[in-house]
């Protein structure tokens, strides 16, 4: 079992990609593979609505960036964590034009996939944030995994997120819970539960 995690900031190592590290460790721990993408500093275009990548395999008719990378290993992952930093009560609009792209390219490689979002944030406005990028998950029949408070860390930087002794709990709690429903899942598979028919 793989969970593809997604960093939706420019810093490669910044306060997201340490909340991503802590719920790894968990999701390794657990015998389940991870790999953390980095969206980089690059630019990542926006969806035009151009209907091209109905027609072109269901990848994205634009080359480059990152998107097309992600659809493609979005085929044999099991699970996804899509983590931001907060931006005006807001999530990156990178990894806003990132899924926006993937989702409506690559719909089926990530339906049926159990997914949560994360947030980091300096202080507000990660609630805000997470619930927008939950509704790429609703819309997408997929899972979404939860922990026992809200997604979230604190800090504007490393360091802080590293003092943020409950929301790195919320990380770890996060990440047993999606062991525990990819494992639920494979045991469905096994004993012949299939996904519904649409």
């Amino acid at each position: 079992m793989k969970v593809l995690m997604i960093n939706g900031s420019c810093n490669k190592n910044g306060c997201t990609y340490t909340a991503l590290s802590e719920i790894e460790k968990v999701l390794n721990a657990e015998n389940i593979e991870t790999e953390i993408i980095q969206t980089g500093n690059a630019p990542i275009r926006d969806c035009i609505g151009c209907g091209g990548c109905g027609k072109n395999d269901g990848h994205c008719v634009f080359k480059d960036d990152i998107v097309n990378e992600i659809i493609e290993k979005a085929k044999t992952s099991d699970g996804f964590i899509f983590g931001t930093p907060v931006y005006y009560a807001h999530p990156s609009g990178r990894i806003l034009s990132l899924l926006d792209r993937a989702f409506y390219a690559g719909k089926a490689n990530f339906e049926y996939k159990p997914a949560a979002a994360i947030a980091s944030a300096r202080r507000a406005g990660t609630t805000a944030s997470i619930d927008v990028l939950n509704k790429y998950f609703t819309i997408n029949n997929m899972p979404v995994v939860s922990a026992n408070y809200w997604n979230m860390v604190h800090g504007s930087k490393p360091e802080d997120v590293r003092q943020d002794l409950e929301g790195l709990q919320i990380m770890r709690i996060l990440g047993g819970n999606m062991a525990w429903m990819l494992k639920c899942i494979k045991a469905g598979k096994a004993a012949g539960i299939t996904p519904p028919v649409k």
